[in-house]
C-alpha cells in the first residue's frame, strides 16, 4: 500500500460552479430510485429475469442511468430546458438510484423477510428446528402468525386479506437495526472518502461509466454518446443477448453459451470458463498489476485446493457455506482481510488523526466542507449507530459482550470487501467468510450457547450473502460526489438516506404482496429457500455439535495476515514487485473461481494494447470497453421491458 500523498490538514479554495438546482435532482432521483425500487424486484421475483441488483455493479442503476441520460434528458430539454438536468445534478439524481439498488432483493429486502419466517416455516419433526432454534429466538424477531407465514410462502387463499399487522412489529425492529447498520456504513465511508480517493487514489472502476453517462448531459454530450467505438463495444453483448434472449422464447434459435466447465483433479473440482462482458470492461479500467494478481493467486489456490482434494488433506470445519469454498482458504482470507484495513489505518494515520481532532476540538486547520457531512456528524452518527446495533444484537440474544466483537469483526469485513471494490473492479466480489463462522471458529461455540447461536443464524438476514450493501455504493456515490464542488456536496447525504428510504418502504410491500399472491418459493427459489435453509442449518448445525476454538484456525488466520502484510510492503518497497496483495485476499473466494478466465483474457489483451500502442491507444480503447457494460446491461433490461410486455419469464440473459 502507498503511503498517504498528503495529510488531510489543508484548506483548498472553494470552487466556482454553475447553479444546482436540488428539487430538480431530487425529483429525477427519486423517480429513478422508484423505478428501480418496483423494476427491480419485478423482474427478480415476477419475471425471473436477469438480476439487476444481485452485486456491486448495480446494473438497474446504470440501466436507469441509460434511460434518463441517453433518451428522457435529452428529450425533455429539446421541449424545454427548465426540467432537464445538468451533469451536476445528474449525479446527484444517480447516487439516490445507486443507493436505493443496494435494498430490495439481495441488499435488504428478499433477506429480511424470508430469513425471519424460513426458521419457523421449514421447522418439521424430522429437522426438530421447534425445539433446537424456535425457543431461543425472542418473538420479536420474527411475525407470530402460524398461517400468515404459511401463506407467504404457500400464496394466501382467495378471499382473505394480505396480513400487514402482523409484519408490522418484527419488520420496524429490525429496520431499527438495518437503518443503524447503514448509517454507521455511510458515516464510516465519509470518513475515509479523502484517504482512498484524494490520498491513495483508488481507481473506483465502477463509478467511472456512470461518471461519463452523467456528464453526458452536459457539453461532453456529442464525445460520449456519440463514440463509434462505445457503440462497437454496446453492440458485442447486445447481439449475444439477442440470440440469448430470442432462444428463450424461439428454442430453434441457437444461444451462445458464455460459460462451460470442465472436472479437474479426480473429478473433485470445476475448471470454469466463463465470458462476462461487463468484467472485461471493468478489469480493462484496473492497473495491470491488480489484474495478473487476482488470476495469478486464484488459480495458485485452485491447484493447491485441487491437490489437498486428491490427498485427502484439510479442514472439515463448518464456516457456512458464503465465501471460500474450503475452511484453510476462509481462514487465509480472514487474516488478509484483517491486515489489509488494519495497514489501511495506519497508512491514513494522518488522515484519521486529523477527522478526530477536528470532530473532537473542532481543529480550525482541518478542512470538512467537501464532505456530506461535517466530520463531528460523521463520528456522532458512527458512535450512535454502533450502540444501536450493539444493543439490538444484545437483545437478539448474542449479549452485551459478544455483541461487541461480532460487530467489529462484521464491520472489518464490510470495509475491506468495499476497499477490495473500489481497488480492484471486482464488481461481483465477496468476502473470504462472514462474522459468524469467524467467531465461532474463533472463539468456540459454547461460548455463544443455543441463544447466542440462533441470535447470529438470524443475522445472515444483514451479513450472509455479500455481494451488495450500502457501504460499497455509498463508497461509490461519494467517488462520484467528486463532480460537486466541495460547498455543494452535502446534499449528497439526502440524496443516499432518499434513495434508501423510498427503495425500503417501495420493496417491502410490493415484495410481501407478490409472495402472499404467488406464494414465495415460486418467486425465487434461492431467497425463499435456499437462504433461509443455510442460516438455520448452520445455527443447527453448531448447536447440535459443540466445537472448541479452533487453534489451527487462528494459526492460519494469523499465516494470512502475516503473508497479506509481507506483500504490501514488497509491492510498497520495490517497483519490481509484479503481485499486488488484493489477489491473495481474495484468491480463494468461489466468485474468482467463475472470473478467472475473464481476468486472464483482459490482462492478456490491455497487456497488447499497453505494449504496442501506449497510454495514447489505450485512451482511444476506452470507450469500446465501457460500451462492453452498458451494453450488457442495457440488454437486460430492454429484455426485461420485453418480457413484461408479452408476459414471458425465466428469460435470463445474464448472471455475472
Amino acid at each position: 500500500m502507498a503511503e498517504a500523498l498528503s495529510p488531510t490538514a489543508r484548506m483548498p479554495a472553494p470552487a466556482v460552479a454553475s447553479p444546482v438546482s436540488l428539487p430538480r435532482a431530487f425529483i429525477w432521483g427519486s423517480l429513478m430510485a422508484l423505478a428501480i425500487a418496483f423494476g427491480v424486484p419485478y423482474g427478480t421475483l415476477i419475471l425471473r429475469g436477469s438480476y439487476m441488483d444481485l452485486d456491486f455493479s448495480t446494473p438497474g442503476a446504470i440501466f436507469v442511468l441509460f434511460a434518463v441520460s441517453a433518451l428522457l434528458n435529452p428529450t425533455v430539454r429539446f421541449l424545454g430546458r427548465r426540467l432537464a438536468l445538468t451533469s451536476r445534478e445528474m449525479v446527484i439524481a444517480y447516487v439516490m438510484a445507486l443507493l436505493a439498488c443496494s435494498i430490495p432483493t439481495m441488499g435488504m429486502t428478499c433477506q429480511v423477510l424470508p430469513i425471519i419466517t424460513g426458521f419457523r416455516y421449514y421447522a418439521s419433526p424430522e429437522n426438530h428446528w421447534e425445539d433446537l432454534i424456535l425457543p431461543h429466538l425472542p418473538q420479536w424477531l420474527y411475525p407470530q402468525s402460524e398461517s400468515a407465514i404459511k401463506y407467504f410462502y404457500e400464496t394466501l387463499p382467495p378471499g382473505q386479506l394480505l396480513p400487514w399487522l402482523v409484519w408490522l412489529k418484527p419488520l420496524a425492529l429490525w429496520l431499527l437495526f438495518i437503518f443503524a447498520f447503514q448509517m454507521v456504513s455511510i458515516c464510516l465511508m465519509v470518513i475515509y472518502r479523502r484517504q482512498w480517493i484524494e490520498n491513495e487514489r483508488l481507481v473506483y472502476p465502477l463509478a467511472q461509466l456512470p461518471l461519463e453517462m452523467a456528464q453526458a448531459a452536459g457539453p461532453q454530450a456529442r464525445a460520449f454518446y456519440r463514440n463509434p467505438a462505445l457503440w462497437a463495444g454496446f453492440a458485442v453483448p447486445f447481439i449475444v443477448g439477442a440470440f440469448i434472449g430470442l432462444h428463450n422464447y424461439l428454442p430453434a434459435i441457437p444461444a451462445p453459451k458464455l460459460a462451460q466447465g470442465i472436472s479437474v483433479f479426480r473429478k473433485t473440482q470445476t475448471l470454469s470458463f466463463r465470458l462476462s462482458f461487463p468484467m472485461i470492461g471493468f478489469f480493462y479500467l484496473v492497473e495491470q498489476q491488480t489484474t495478473f494478481s487476482l488470476w495469478f493467486f486464484n488459480r495458485l489456490f485452485f491447484v493447491a485446493n485441487g491437490l489437498m482434494n486428491i490427498m485427502h488433506i484439510g479442514m472439515s470445519e463448518n464456516l457456512g457455506i458464503y465465501g471460500a469454498r474450503s475452511p484453510v482458504f476462509a481462514h487465509l482470507g480472514v487474516g488478509a482481510f484483517i491486515a489489509m484495513v488494519a495497514l489501511g489505518v495506519k497508512v491514513g494515520k494522518l488522515h484519521f488523526g486529523a477527522v478526530l481532532r477536528r470532530a473532537l476540538h473542532g481543529d480550525p486547520h482541518v478542512d470538512d466542507r467537501d464532505e456530506i457531512m461535517t466530520y463531528r456528524q460523521a463520528m456522532v452518527g458512527l458512535l450512535v449507530g454502533l450502540v444501536i446495533m450493539v444493543v439490538w444484537l444484545a437483545a437478539s440474544g448474542l449479549g452485551l459482550v459478544l455483541a461487541i466483537p461480532f460487530v467489529l469483526v462484521a464491520l472489518l469485513l464490510f470495509v475491506g470487501l468495499t476497499r477490495v471494490v473500489a481497488e480492484s473492479g471486482m464488481a461481483e466480489a465477496v468476502a473470504p467468510s462472514i462474522a459468524p463462522g469467524v467467531l465461532v471458529s474463533a472463539l468456540g461455540s459454547r461460548v455463544f450457547g443455543p441463544t447466542g447461536l440462533a441470535a447470529m443464524g438470524m443475522s445472515y438476514v444483514w451479513l450472509s450473502d455479500m455481494r451488495i450493501f450500502v457501504m460499497a455504493t455509498a463508497a461509490h456515490g461519494l467517488k462520484l460526489g467528486q463532480e460537486l464542488p466541495p460547498g455543494q456536496r452535502r446534499p449528497l447525504l439526502w440524496a443516499m438516506v432518499g434513495g434508501i428510504l423510498i427503495a425500503v418502504f417501495a420493496s417491502i410491500p410490493l415484495t410481501l404482496h407478490w409472495a402472499y399472491a404467488k406464494g414465495g418459493p415460486n418467486l425465487n427459489s434461492w431467497f425463499w429457500d435456499g437462504s433461509p435453509m443455510a442460516a438455520a442449518r448452520w445455527t443447527v448445525d453448531k448447536i447440535t455439535k459443540p466445537v472448541e476454538p479452533n487453534l489451527v484456525g487462528w494459526l492460519i488466520t494469523g499465516l494470512g495476515a502475516a503473508l497479506m502484510a509481507w506483500l504490501s510492503v514488497m509491492r510498497q518497497q520495490f517497483m519490481w514487485w509484479p503481485f499486488h496483495p488484493i489477489g491473495f485476499a481474495l484468491g480463494g473466494v468461489w466468485m474468482m473461481d467463475e472470473l478467472w478466465a475473464t481476468i486472464v483474457g483482459t490482462w492478456l489483451i490491455k497487456s497488447v494494447i499497453m505494449r504496442y500502442g501506449g497510454v495514447k491507444v489505450f485512451q482511444k480503447a476506452r470507450p469500446f470497453f465501457l460500451g462492453l457494460i452498458l451494453g450488457q446491461f442495457a440488454t437486460n433490461g430492454l429484455w426485461l421491458v420485453l418480457d413484461a410486455l408479452t408476459g414471458h419469464t425465466g428469460n435470463q440473459i445474464f448472471w455475472i
